[in-house]
């Protein structure tokens, strides 16, 4: 059986809540899970010391077991020293998109044909 450490969303319409739960990768995000670790309130602000509750004991011991967690989760682990995360790189995350290539190329001809007809 494969285990997920995952969020199940939780809290109502516009309101998010999250349960940190051990589940099985199969069961539907919401659904059947194993075991409750902690809560996640994302409405909380970031430096907020109940944003992120984790049962460190029981997430280590369900790491150790061979649990995978998401990228979410992960980062929650990593803060608080259980599991090491790597570091991502994503050069192409700044490039601005083709159309915004484009109108960036039709703004610098029609600049380029305004500088020549000035300086004639």
């Amino acid at each position: 059986m494969a285990l997920k450490i995952r969020l199940a969303r939780a809290g109502t319409k516009k309101r998010p809540f999250y349960h940190i739960v051990i589940a099985d990768a199969r069961s539907p995000r919401d659904g059947r899970f194993i075991e409750k670790l902690g809560t996640f309130n994302p409405l909380l602000a970031k430096d907020a010391e109940n944003r992120v509750v984790l049962n460190t004991e029981r997430a280590q011991h369900w790491v150790s077991v061979g649990a995978v967690p998401t990228d979410r989760v992960l980062r929650f682990l990593d803060a608080a020293g259980l599991v090491k995360r790597e570091a991502r790189n994503n050069p192409n995350k700044g490039e601005p998109g083709e159309k915004a290539k484009e109108r960036a190329e039709e703004r610098a001809a029609k600049e380029a044909a305004a500088a020549e007809g000035a300086a004639e």
